[in-house]
């Protein structure tokens, strides 16, 4: 009996009974279909025996440490004899501090009960103690690569946060208090919840985040005013409508990543940089990625530069007449635009690119940090050959993936809040567009992991060929503005400062707060994160860091002056506001178009469940 709560009536106790059987069967049922929906996949193999190897490798190495750890079994014996001993204390009625405490942002023990209970004080600590242990014996091995110790560093942490008592219906108080209030309908109604997300998946198991009916693509979300005026197989180009009466005279193309959709750029009204940016007086004009399935799988990265920026500046020049642009990209489609900028040069166009510019954005690969985990060369083969088999990856695995690099807040809080306490999600736009993936084509994605994510090419001289054609992004003149957030976990901010120092024309870098999305969708009304700048380039990020001036607010106004004193948005040569339609281009279709509503599910004529739907 939990501390504090009233014994049960024998009704109660039969009602009980029955809710537990209930429970039973719900989770046999469940239990059921999942074994039914276990496909052997490669990638999932390979990522299995990479763990394998890790922990073999760690085993190795404490083989010939014994001290190593016979140390750390003496502390934890020693930690777990104190335990026992403030245990003691806190029954006389002693006042205690405890012996370990979580970390400030460690949100999983902010429950009273966790500080107030004895009981669960002990568990909280004894796990914060075990792990605590495992981190401390894993940084001491000595004999394994950095590479080696990273991924088992990382494995032995899922591990841990999947041990956490928070995750467990009789060690979480919140859980238990919520149980016996309900008596026990939340297990039911988690259980139903986890049969959906289950339906939902692909591989792995994605948790439902938000309340996805509370949103619709056009409607709520991704509303700035536009029109498509260009499409093909792989883009639609939306044309977004002015709202001055004047423009600068170049265009402004915005590049998104193809591994989400566009509109984290086109949120809402209060926090859109795409609605922000026609207020400025640009001509904005953005690419919306299809979401692909089997049949796109033979397009290449090369066939994404073709039909994606070098389309798109076609499709500009006749909609506007102007023959150069501005670029704004974001994550891969800084990757992609920096190969196009580069092709462009080589090919004796570079003048169609007037400057561009990289938001969170890799071109050097030495460094990506822990999603380099997943991309060794046997877990690179696994997914490689799943891909071949299906023509794509699906985008439910990445974003999976990317989840666990957060595991914590990302995924067992949600777990905890949907499965075990029963909850509905609550509608949270941000979150919404995370559950709102696209799939990945085989042939680009596979090109894109091997040759920049684990050989690092796109940084040597001649190391990339696209249509015949060798880069190099030492010989891009165009003049750049790098934009990176000091909290990126898939961006990491002191691998693409590496980027900025490949260009040899005139570059600006700058360094965001926050991460990876709330460092770039910080609008100035917002205030909410500063920025650092430093107008030289040292040779590594610790020096440019050391040197740089931190400002508060958006980085926003300071990219529009940069863009404008510069003269690549020329404020002497305004020209009247451009609708969409006026020039050589109709409109095909009110933005934000046929592409970014497209779901995954329908892309591979599944049936979504209720969540879904």
């Amino acid at each position: 009996m939990q501390p504090g709560v009233q014994a049960p009536t024998q009704a109660e106790l039969e009602a009980w009974d029955a809710q537990l059987q209930q429970i039973g069967e719900e989770y046999r049922a469940l239990m059921g279909d999942l074994l039914e929906r276990m496909v052997p996949s490669d990638a999932a193999d390979s990522i299995y025996e990479d763990m394998r190897e890790s922990f073999r490798a760690g085993a190795e190495s404490l083989m010939r440490n014994p001290p190593l750890l016979w140390q750390a079994q003496a502390r934890l014996m020693q930690d777990q004899f104190e335990l026992w001993q403030h245990g003691l204390r806190a029954m006389a009625g002693e006042s205690v501090e405890p012996l370990v405490t979580p970390e400030r942002t460690d949100r999983r023990f902010k429950d009273e009960a966790w500080t107030n209970d004895p009981y669960y004080l002990a568990i909280m600590q004894q796990y914060l103690l075990f792990s605590r242990m495992v981190e401390e014996l894993i940084d001491d091995l000595e004999g394994l690569d950095p590479d080696q110790k990273r991924s088992l560093a990382f494995y032995a942490r899922q591990l841990l946060n999947a041990m956490a008592p928070t995750n467990f219906v009789t060690t979480n108080p919140e859980v238990m208090r919520r149980t016996f209030e309900t008596r026990g309908q939340n297990l039911v109604d988690g259980l139903a919840r986890l049969r959906e997300d289950l339906a939902n998946s692909a591989e792995g198991l994605n948790v439902t985040m938000t309340d996805r009916s509370a949103f619709e693509v056009g409607e709520n979300i991704a509303v700035t005013p536009g029109s498509v005026v260009y499409e093909n197989e792989l883009i639609q180009l939306i044309q977004y409508a002015p709202t001055t009466e004047q423009v600068y005279k170049t265009p402004l193309l915005v590049i998104p990543p193809w591994i989400n959709k566009y509109y984290i750029l086109d949120l809402r009204e209060d926090n859109s940089l795409v609605k922000w940016l026609v207020e400025q007086g640009h001509t904005v004009f953005l690419i919306s990625w299809r979401n692909p399935g089997p049949e796109q799988r033979d397009l290449t990265w090369a066939d994404y530069m073709q039909l994606g920026p070098i389309a798109a500046m076609g499709a500009i020049e006749q909609a506007t007449g102007e023959k150069s642009v501005n670029l704004m990209s974001y994550c891969v489609g800084g990757t992609l635009a920096a190969s196009t900028v580069a092709y462009l040069t080589s090919t004796r166009r570079g003048r169609k690119v007037k400057s561009v510019t990289y938001m969170t954005t890799l071109q050097d690969f030495r460094d990506p940090g822990e999603i380099g985990v997943f991309l060794n060369e046997s877990v690179l083969q696994g997914i490689e050959a799943k891909m071949e088999r299906d023509g794509y990856l699906d985008g439910r695995v990445m974003a999976y993936s990317f989840n666990l690099l957060r595991e914590n807040d990302l995924f067992w809080s949600f777990y905890i809040s949907n499965y075990l306490k029963g909850d509905m999600p609550a509608p949270f736009d941000l979150l919404y567009w995370n559950t709102d993936g696209t799939n990945l084509t085989a042939a680009t994605h596979a090109w894109y992991l091997r040759h920049l994510y684990l050989e690092n090419r796109l940084v040597e001289p001649g190391g990339i060929e696209l249509d015949g054609v060798k880069i190099d992004l030492r010989k891009v003149s165009a003049p750049s503005y790098f934009i990176s957030t000091r909290d990126d976990h898939i961006a990491k901010w002191n691998s693409s400062y590496y980027g900025a120092l490949l260009p040899k024309g005139p570059v600006k870098f700058v360094l965001g707060g926050s991460g990876h999305i709330a460092g770039i969708v910080n609008p100035p009304h917002k205030n909410k994160y500063g920025y650092w700048t430093n107008d030289e380039l040292p040779p590594t990020p610790e020096e440019w860091l050391e040197g740089a001036e931190q400002h508060e607010g958006s980085w926003w106004p300071h990219w529009q002056a940069w863009i404008t004193e510069n003269g690549y948005a020329d404020p002497e040569k305004l020209v009247p506001a451009r609708q969409p339609g006026e020039g050589e281009l109709d409109i095909l279709e009110p933005a934000p178009g046929r592409y970014v509503k497209t779901t995954i599910p329908e892309v591979l004529g599944e049936t979504p469940t209720s969540s879904e739907a």
